[in-house]
Formats: structure tokens, sequence, C-alpha cells
């Protein structure tokens, strides 16, 4: 009796049991082979993976080796370039360029250090290195005859280049680092923000010990010399002309504030500093105290208290936070200069009345009040209607809290007009860019 019967499947004939038998054993090595299928994968990439990390880590120290050793070198060569200030030659390198911002009236200049020219040379020639002896020449030898300014800064003389160019040549006399520094930051910004309602710088000299700047001439002087003459009394400025000035200030640190990236705050902004061209064309001078604002709308930036009395934000003057409300500021008091023909401090004028704001704000809403305050040399030949709105605009922006001051592209936006506005009105030749003119051409209608 059988006790197990192997029975075979039902197959195509001529299939013999050992065909049955190879298929079996033919398939029981299968997991077998699959097995070593899969082990020298696993084996390759336990073997692979580390090799790779270890790879991409020697890769990234090596990079930031390299990031450092560049920096390192870069820092290097700006320190030397700065300690180049006791060399023979001049220490600043002409035509570098530097980026400023979303402005048309922008190009390339002169910037002590070794600047990077990442950014395409401009179309203008920028400023030029002089020595000494060249300045000496232009001026006859610093001749007083040629002095046509004098302050704490130095002394300006009038002078004729090599190749007839009339300029206004600035000897620094400022000793010490904050001479320096301003020296510094003058050319520097003003060797790389253009404008026409800046003063164009032309060249400097840093030829050893001597420190000199070299601007375009303004021939009509500073406006603190036609409102507050100090000896010969010029011919008053109408009422058309003091209008366009405020305007063209306007623009001025508009373009300082606005346009320029980042924004710089002027922090001496006053009439000496406001330069009036052949036709009374009004340009912003002398940066030396200037700061590059924060990025961010309004920021602050601390900073010792350097300005003029009289002309320094509250804000800024009792806590040294600066933005470019301070500017606004200063604005205004010179709009108030331009309407009521008074210095900033007066310590001669009745109790009440010694300083400008403070005397000039509360009457500034006062339609009756503002006549009053008017300038007398203006005799009455302005609009009552512009007074009004320009009186507007000086309360403002010399208002106590910065921030119930405007935006000077708002104050643009709101002179504008009124300067289209006279200017239709007078003659055009008192507007006219290419002729000169007189201050009382223009006389505006007394409505």
């Amino acid at each position: 009796m059988e006790t197990s019967t192997t029975v075979a499947p039902a197959g195509p004939p001529g299939l013999s049991a050992k065909n049955n038998t190879h298929n079996h054993h033919h398939s029981q090595p299968q997991p077998h082979n699959h097995h070593h299928v899969i082990l020298p994968s696993t084996s390759t990439l336990i073997i692979i993976i580390p090799i790779i990390i270890i790879i991409l880590v020697v890769s990234i120290f090596l990079i930031i080796v390299m990031l450092r050793r560049l920096k390192s070198a870069k820092n290097n060569g700006s320190t030397k370039s700065s300690n180049g200030i006791n060399n023979r030659n001049c220490m600043f390198i002409p035509q570098s360029t530097i980026h400023i911002n979303a402005s048309p009236d922008v190009k390339g200049g002169c910037l002590y250090g070794n600047n990077s020219g990442r950014y395409p040379p401009s179309k203008f020639k920028g400023v030029q290195v002089f020595t000494y002896k060249e300045l000496e020449v232009a001026t006859d030898g610093f001749s007083e005859s040629n002095v046509i300014g004098n302050g704490g800064f130095g002394v300006v003389y009038r002078g004729v280049l090599s190749d007839g160019t009339v300029a206004a040549i600035k000897m620094l006399q400022r000793e010490g680092k904050q001479g320096e520094r301003a020296f510094r930051i003058e050319v520097d910004l003003l060797s790389r923000l253009h404008s026409p309602y800046l003063v164009e710088l032309l060249g400097y000299c840093a030829d050893q010990h001597h420190r000199l700047l070299i601007f375009e001439y303004m021939p009509n002087g500073t406006l603190q010399h036609h409102l507050h003459p100090f000896r010969n009394q010029p011919q008053p400025l109408n009422w058309g002309i003091r209008l366009r000035i405020a305007l063209d200030c306007a623009r001025a640190l508009e373009f300082l504030h606005e346009h320029s990236n980042p924004s710089v705050i002027h922090r001496d902004f006053k009439c000496s500093n406001i330069l009036l061209d052949q036709n009374f064309k009004a340009k912003v001078s002398d940066f030396g105290l200037a700061k590059t604002g924060s990025d961010k709308i309004n920021g602050q930036i601390s900073t010792r208290v350097l300005g003029t009395t009289g002309y320094l934000a509250p804000e800024y003057a009792s806590t040294g936070k600066l933005t470019t409300k301070s500017d606004v500021y200063s604005y205004g008091v010179v709009l108030l200069e331009l309407l009521t023909g008074r210095v900033p401090i007066d310590t001669k004028r009745p109790p009440g009345e010694h300083v400008l704001v403070s005397w000039a704000l509360p009457r500034l809403t006062n339609r009756e009040k503002v006549v009053e305050m008017v300038d007398p040399t203006l005799q009455g030949q302005y609009s009552k209607k512009d007074l009004i709105q320009v009186a507007a605009i000086a309360a403002v922006c010399v208002q106590p809290e910065a921030d119930y001051r405007p935006l000077m592209t708002d104050v643009v936006q709101s002179l504008i007009p009124l300067v289209k506005n006279l200017s239709s009105r007078c003659s055009s030749s008192s507007f006219r860019f290419n002729q000169t003119i007189s201050p009382r051409s223009c006389l505006g209608n007394t409505s």
C-alpha cells in the first residue's frame, strides 16, 4: 500500500518528470538571486553617500575661506587708500562710479577710496584733480582781490582755470578730524550726486596738507547776501524771483531725500548755503556736514548736533535724532526769510520777535497778519493769493512735531503751479535761463 503518491499536473505531451523537477529547482533559487541584486546596490549607496557629504562640506568650507580672503583683501585696499592722505599726491581716485538711484540728473565722478566700477560709466567727465600750484596760478597767488566769500570753513576765491573756466575755489581751513571729514564728505557726495539744483563740483586738491574744492562760479553770490546784506545794499529780490528760489531749493532737497539711494540729509541748509547764478537760479551748496540717511522711510540716525542756530529742527537740537524732516524744518525757516526778510535769530528786535519761527508760526494762518509780516522791500508787489499759499507751506514745514511736516515732493508739487502762473503773467525774459535778468524785472500782480 503506497503511503504517498506524487501526481504530476497535467501538461503538454512529452513533458517529463525531469522537466518538472528542473522547473521546481529553477524556481527555488529566485529569492536567493534577488537577495544578491539588492545587497550590492545598498552597499554602494552606504559608501557613496558619506563621500558626497564630505565633498560638499569641504567645498562649502573652501568657498567660505575664499570669500573671507576676498573681503579681507578689499578692506585692506580701502584702508590703504584712506591712509594715503599724507602722500604727496591727491588721495582720491577720479572717475570711479557709485550707484545713486532713480534720477536722470545723476552722473559719475570722483570718490576717495577704491570703489569698484560695478555700474556703467557716466557720459559726464566727472571731477578733476588739481595741484596746489595750479590753483595758486588760477587765483593770482590767492590774492585778496579775488576773495568772494569768507566763513568758518575757510576762504572762497574767484579763479580762472587753465582751460579758461571761471570757478569758485574754496580753501578749507578747518583743523583736525572735523575739517578732514567735511572735505571727504563733500568730495564723496558731490562727485556722485549731480542735479541742476546742486552746485557742481569741478574738482578738488588734496596736495600734501592743502585741501581745496573747486566749484562752478555763481556770479550772484548767496541768498544771504541779497536778503540780509551786510554792507552794500543789493537790489531787493522781487516776488517772482523769491518764488522760483523757493522752488529750486525744494527740488534740491527733494533730490537728496527722495531720489538719492540712500537718502542724503544736508544738515546745514540755510540762506548762506544757497547760491544764485546769473539768472538768479538757486543751487544748494556746502555738504560738509551732510549725512547719509536711513534706508527706512523717515528713519532716524543718531549723530552729534551740528548746524546753525535758528535753522535746527527742535527734535534734532534736543536729542541728536536726525531725519530728512530735519531738513524740511530748515527749509521752512528759509521760506520764512524769503517771506519776511528777517533773519532766524535777531536779538535786536522787540521781545517776542527774537526767534523768527516762534514769532511767525501763529501768524502764518491769519490772512491779515500774514500781510503784515511781508518783507517791506517788496513794496506790496506780490499776489496775496500766492502769499497765503506760501505762508501755509512754511507753516507746515516748521511744525514742532516732525511727523506733521511734509515730504519735499509735496512742497515741490505745491510750488510748481504758483511759479508757472506767475511766469505766465510776467515778461518771458524774467524766467529765461539763458539771459541775465534783474531781480526786479518781474513783479507779481497785487491781487
